[in-house]
């Protein structure tokens, strides 16, 4: 049958299922598909015949991307057909089975199709066709047993006798980040990932971590499974030996008036980037403290047990520096990382540039979303792709420009919007949890304000684009369909 371009759509029921895909023969019409549609596997073969083992994979692909990609056949075998096969550069029959598939985006052509030929992988790529292949396409992780579901995942433990670690030994693999497996993470306390579980005749045991993670230790470990070890307690910094002032609640105000000159360091202990910058700010620290003419002292402030301050001095992020003067809060200075850069700057205090505006502060097209009116903003749009992020986030930083991007890409689109929800300020925090965000950045996609999945793709504008592009051809689709059937 045909549908209203006059392209070719083909119906081969009765051998593929409910196959529907595109069947071009003509060059126009397939300039015109690239032009309409912007992720598209074709499949070349050289006859009938060659293309069918492929085509009954291929129908059942179609039918796990509908919306999100589009499945086209060329037989150039075919006499019509041919010309389009040799106008493309195309060959099939130089191929072992007959058969070739390329993939084309945006447009153009991107690339041959060359992961396992499986509907999982293949379903995979479409969705993702810059994204790394599955685990299971790595010829190392054969021996790897890889959970597609929860019910996969309680057959394997019903039947497996032998002990079973949930990364490795019957080597299994998981990827729970869907939102069908919410009741797995949580029956076996998944929190991070990777979280590896063992278990034992299908019952859970315990979590292996606490010990070495190369392929050495896990075997080791399995000669006799073990309960996690625990951690011995981190000291904390104000406990450690150092000529840094740790301050609290109660003394900063007097501390800060006694001396003229002071560079808090605001800090929280699970602050990576404070235990980086910790041993330089030690170091300038102890400098200071024996110059003849010291031209300050470094103090910190510990932001997760003195929440007054924190709170006082509008503590965000971690590390915050800021500088006192006579008692008075007059620098905040986000750029002393070294133990250089920051003796330098105290010997000439001055201003430091102009902060760059925040993210919600600058003139975009996202939509930034607080918690009393989440909700009732994101009835009014049929796609909303919303980013959860936290302004200290590395990950979070790398994909704003991005994100904003894509939403100018579609700010004349009425039923589209990108929308974003700052989780460190308190006002969202409940809706963030409430929302599923247990890690930044999350994306969370909604339909007239009802969520519908995570989004998981490409973080970049490419990914992010494509995925409100494809739900809009749906809807084209579902449009055009309608007016088929009237």
């Amino acid at each position: 049958m045909l549908d209203g371009s006059g392209i070719g759509l083909v119906s081969i029921n009765h051998v593929y299922g409910f196959l529907f895909f595109f069947w071009l023969f003509d060059h126009k019409d397939f300039k015109k598909l690239l032009r309409t549609r912007n992720n598209i596997l074709v499949l070349y073969s050289k006859s009938a015949a060659a293309a069918e083992s492929s085509l009954r994979l291929l129908s059942s692909v179609a039918q796990e991307v509908k919306g999100r990609g589009t499945i086209s056949w060329i037989d150039c075998g075919d006499t019509e057909s041919r010309k389009l096969c040799k106008k493309m550069k195309v060959n099939p029959n130089s191929k072992e089975k007959g058969v070739e598939l390329l993939h084309y985006k945006d447009g153009a052509f991107h690339t041959e199709y060359n992961r396992a030929v499986t509907l999982k992988s293949m379903v995979a790529f479409l969705k993702d066709p810059e994204g790394a292949p599955l685990w299971e396409e790595d010829p190392e992780a054969k021996d790897v047993v890889h959970v597609d579901s929860e019910k996969e995942l309680r057959r394997l433990l019903k039947k497996e006798d032998k002990p079973l670690l949930m990364m490795f030994y019957v080597l299994a693999g998981m990827n729970v980040y869907s939102a069908e497996f919410e009741r797995i993470k949580e029956e076996y306390n998944v929190r991070g990932y990777p979280t590896i579980c063992y278990f034992e005749k299908g019952k859970f045991l315990f979590h292996f971590e606490n010990y070495g993670a190369t392929a050495a230790d896990i075997a080791e470990w399995l000669k006799n499974p073990q309960a996690p070890q625990p951690q011995a307690p981190e000291i904390p910094w104000s406990d450690e030996e150092n000529v840094v002032y740790h301050l609290t609640d109660d003394d900063f105000d007097k501390f800060i008036k006694d001396h003229s000159s002071v560079l808090v360091m605001f800090h929280a202990p699970w602050c990576g980037h404070c235990k980086k910058m910790k041993p330089e700010y030690e170091k300038a620290a102890e400098f200071l403290h024996v110059a003849s003419d010291s031209p300050g002292v470094l103090a910190a402030v510990d932001a997760t047990i003195n929440k007054a301050l924190a709170e006082r001095y509008h503590i965000s992020g971690f590390p915050t520096l800021k500088y006192f003067k006579d008692g008075e809060e007059k620098y905040t200075l986000p750029h002393l990382r070294t133990k250089k850069k920051i003796i330098d700057w105290l010997l000439n205090p001055e201003a430091p540039p102009p902060p760059e505006p925040a993210w919600e502060e600058k003139q975009t097209s996202v939509i930034h979303l607080a918690g009393e009116d989440f909700r009732e903003s994101l009835k009014k749009k049929k796609h909303t792709l919303v980013m959860f992020y936290a302004p200290w986030c590395p990950h979070c930083k790398n994909a704003i420009p991005h994100f904003t991007t894509a939403a100018e890409v579609f700010k004349e689109d009425r039923k589209i919007a990108y929308a974003a929800v700052d989780c460190a300020k308190e006002q969202n925090h409940d809706l963030c949890k409430q929302e599923g965000v247990d890690g930044y950045p999350t994306f969370n996609y909604y339909n007239y304000g009802k969520f519908v999945e995570k989004y998981s793709g490409e973080r970049g504008e490419s990914g992010f684009t494509t995925f409100m592009r494809t739900l809009r051809e749906r809807d084209h689709e579902r449009v055009g369909k309608k007016k088929d059937e009237l």
